[in-house]
């Protein structure tokens, strides 16, 4: 096979491995001890998630007053932090799902950080609608279920209700993506183990998976139907979100630009997300080696086309505004009034770093650095934020009527709540690297020998690569045969 591949191709797995390299690599940051990047890592993130669960604690039991929220602006800080958090789940499924669907063979290394950012990312944005009904305690009335007042239904035209359906349909579709995906790499650990309670854990968690021909054939079946199912959720879950402000009469807001440009958006700030994990990653588990300067680069070339499209977005408003004539419109925020008004550097805040930015990753240089990638990926989810921010509360600080006029500023417990669930984000997916396999290892086992250096080197020079025995599953059978 590698004959037929062309030169130029760089290896996706760096460094001479063997199968049983491979498996030894993934295993170590769950058998092994962590190293001090993981520690610090874990340590900054648990105290950001204590700050923000104290922050949590003092709104519940307070109220909804401590907010900086005001008679107009009725809900600013935390649908910015829920959209925000809703987008970074989104690059989850499309690296998985689509590029599955693609045959993609750079997805195998990052798919399953991606898969976990989602499903840790959809964690954070379900708490901001809980926390702000201010009696969390009543969340289950927006679930479509009889109740104890008799018969009253939900009313399915609030916006808070397409929400849980989305969210709720995007959850479950992709933790059962994620979770199929992880049988193989359960039941290698379990394989592996020492430990008789690790054993019975990791034996619960595969499923009795056995590593038959026939489990490969229902987990390929499974995968593929799931892949299908899950690649119009990422369509369909950002557009419902944008209906929550499209289908309102707010000027800015009724605009038919919503549902294509913040489904861009959320995959632009989602692979960028991604960027910022893959980066820490690499350093906290110690696998550089699987995930190189290909994969980043290739996540880059993403984020350029992704960045395009919501820059046109951007100045398709900005003409629209001009165009209909009217002063209300003018004033929302992507035109005249935000560029020059009361919130003016957190427009230029968005321009700089979701358009200005993402222009650097045209030089190869910049698009292959793993620096320069991390400061550009944090940057883009800053200026992502600063997008939600601004559809919010500039269009909010200016209603139709100058009575209604208001300036939104966020309090001490508005900002402690958002940090909070930055931290709570990290800790769960520091933790997940330690207890789960990071690398869908089955499938890099099956790209190596297209895509190994090691295999790459041998047929350069002519040499005969051994035939693979088995891919993965059971560690009894694969490694041992490729020990020798």
């Amino acid at each position: 096979m590698s004959h037929y591949e062309a030169p130029i191709r760089e290896p996706l797995v760096l460094g001479d491995k063997s199968y049983h390299d491979i498996t030894e690599d993934i295993a170590k940051p769950i058998e092994g001890a962590a190293n001090k990047n993981w520690y610090i890592a874990f340590y900054i993130s648990l105290v950001a998630m204590l700050w923000g669960f104290g922050c949590i604690f003092y709104t519940v039991g307070t109220g909804i007053g401590v907010w900086g929220l005001n008679k107009n602006i009725g809900w600013a800080w935390d649908i910015t932090n829920f959209v925000w958090w809703v987008g970074i789940g989104h690059a989850g499924t499309l690296i998985s799902a689509v590029l599955l669907l693609f045959r993609q063979k750079w997805r195998m290394a990052i798919n399953r950080s991606a898969e976990a950012m989602t499903i840790f990312a959809v964690f954070q944005a379900g708490l901001f609608p809980i926390i702000h009904m201010g009696r969390p305690w009543n969340a289950y009335w927006v679930l479509p279920i009889p109740n104890q007042f008799g018969s009253l239904w939900v009313n399915f035209n609030s916006p808070l209700l397409w929400d849980v359906f989305a969210i709720s349909t995007y959850l479950s579709v992709s933790l059962v993506f994620w979770w199929t995906g992880l049988l193989p790499d359960f039941a290698m650990i379990r394989d592996r183990a020492v430990k008789p309670f690790q054993k019975k854990i990791y034996s619960l968690l595969s499923f009795g998976w056995s590593g038959r021909a026939k489990d490969w054939q229902r987990f390929e079946e499974v995968s593929l139907v799931l892949a299908g199912l899950a690649t119009p959720l990422v369509l369909s879950v950002h557009t419902i979100v944008s209906m929550d402000f499209a289908t309102s009469i707010n000027p800015g807001w009724h605009s038919t630009i919503f549902p294509p440009y913040f489904v861009a958006g959320a995959i632009f700030s989602g692979f960028a997300m991604v960027q910022t994990l893959l980066g820490i990653m690499r350093k906290v588990t110690n696998l550089e080696d699987y995930i190189t300067r290909m994969h980043i680069e290739y996540m880059n070339i993403v984020i350029i086309l992704t960045g395009g499209i919501v820059a046109v977005a951007y100045a398709t408003e900005f003409f629209i505004a001009w165009y209909t004539g009217s002063p209300y419109e003018n004033y929302t925020y992507l035109s005249v009034g935000a560029a020059t008004g009361p919130y003016a550097w957190a427009f230029w805040s968005l321009i700089t770093f979701n358009i200005i930015t993402p222009q650097l990753l045209w030089f190869k240089k910049i698009r292959r650095s793993f620096i320069w990638t991390f400061i550009i990926s944090i940057a883009i989810n800053i200026g992502m934020w600063f997008e939600r921010f601004d559809i919010i509360a500039i269009v909010l600080s200016k209603g139709h009527l100058p009575s209604t006029w208001w300036r939104f500023e966020p309090t001490f417990v508005d900002v402690g709540i958002f940090i909070g669930t930055i931290g709570f984000f990290f800790v769960l997916f520091l933790l997940y690297a330690r207890t789960f396999p990071v690398i869908a290892q089955a499938e890099v086992k099956t790209i190596l020998k297209s895509s190994g250096e090691f295999y790459k080197k041998r047929s350069e020079q002519g040499i005969p690569t051994k035939p693979a025995i088995n891919l993965a599953g059971s560690e009894g059978t694969s490694d041992k045969n490729n020990k020798e």
